[in-house]
């Protein structure tokens, strides 16, 4: 094809340079030829055209593409109908912490079951009560362990447990807190008891310590008697029967 194109465009260029080329005067036959008189026209100078370039053909731009949107499904029968919305799981709400008069109603109801426990029972609330500590340090349950400290009494050191939970509540419990006074009223019972126990202690030392020393004496007198006794008695004896 570019072949072609270059045939034509060369003979396009011959045409025009024979257009270019002056026509030759042609002279009447009744006047007389003077070479000198007849001027011959300056010639136009050809002008080359430039070759034809071949030109390729242009392939028209291809259209654009246009999404075909996809068929509507059909509606299904019930499309007239209003849908209910998703249902939501909604779980339980949480619990509010207990008020300050809550938490003091519960502890009194503690206070006062455990007066109607047996041994072993105190024993397995003493050792829950310590859990709950360790979990949750609140002034509740440090009053809370500490009766069962006073209660239980494993040991002599239990009483001085429970005075020292309930010193830290009364220390740092707010002035005008129920915890804080029943905690002062628990601890001075205990250290009254505390008290009591002392005396009647040394009472029962100072009652032990007389006996010891009655019964020193009499051992004392009885040995005084045999010493003593023995030979006055035979000689009463003798006398009567005279």
């Amino acid at each position: 094809m570019r072949r072609r194109a270059g045939t034509i465009g060369f003979a396009i260029a011959l045409a025009v340079a024979g257009c270019a080329t002056p026509p030759t005067p042609i002279m009447p036959a009744d006047v007389d030829y003077d070479p000198e008189a007849y001027v011959t026209p300056p010639s136009t100078p050809l002008i080359e055209s430039p070759p034809v370039e071949p030109v390729e053909p242009v392939e028209p731009p291809l259209a654009p593409r246009v999404a075909t949107p996809a068929p509507a499904s059909p509606a299904p029968a019930d499309a007239g109908k209003p849908v209910d919305p998703p249902a939501v799981a909604i779980g339980p709400p949480p619990t509010p912490e207990p008020t300050e008069d809550q938490q003091m109603i519960a502890l009194l109801a503690d206070l006062q079951r455990y007066g109607t426990l047996q041994n072993d029972e105190l024993k397995r609330e003493l050792a829950a009560a310590g859990q709950a500590l360790a979990r949750q340090r609140t002034d509740v349950n440090r009053v809370r362990l500490a009766v069962l400290y006073t209660l239980v009494r494993n040991s002599p050191q239990d009483d001085q447990r429970a005075i020292q939970l309930f010193e830290n509540v009364a220390k740092g419990a707010p002035a005008a807190s129920p915890v804080r006074h029943l905690a002062a009223v628990l601890q001075s019972q205990v250290i009254e008891r505390q008290r009591a126990v002392r005396d009647e202690q040394q009472k029962a030392d100072a009652a032990i310590q007389k006996l010891e020393a009655l019964r020193a004496m009499e051992r004392s007198l009885l040995r005084d008697r045999v010493r003593s006794g023995g030979g006055g008695g035979a000689s009463g004896a003798g006398g009567s029967g005279h």
